[in-house]
């Protein structure tokens, strides 16, 4: 399994554009190959963080994302709202047990 943490910040006033953009592009995303879960969340102690969370099969599979036009689309609406620059952590991780 493949995980992508990405972590930004935009003004207060941006974060509902940014958290609706990701909305938009959600089902699309978790539509593609090897996606396992895409989630996003606004930190509610800090009005202008968001967290993004994505699982994949694999690193192709992300790599197929990052080079899709759904992560194009996201790009063009999200860069210009970011305050400061994002965050993206990767880890390759072996998933132990659903329960």
């Amino acid at each position: 399994m493949f995980i992508a943490l990405l972590d930004f910040h935009t003004s207060p006033a941006d974060r509902h554009v940014a958290l609706a953009q990701f909305d938009s592009d959600r089902d699309e995303v978790r539509g593609m190959p090897g996606n396992l879960d895409f989630r996003v969340f606004a930190d509610r102690g800090n009005e202008e963080s968001i967290t993004v969370i994505h699982e994949w099969d694999d690193e192709p599979s992300f790599a197929g994302y990052l080079a899709s036009d759904a992560f194009a689309r996201l790009g063009a609406v999200i860069r210009p709202l970011m305050t400061t620059p994002p965050v993206s952590r990767r880890f390759r991780a072996d998933l132990l047990e659903t329960v």
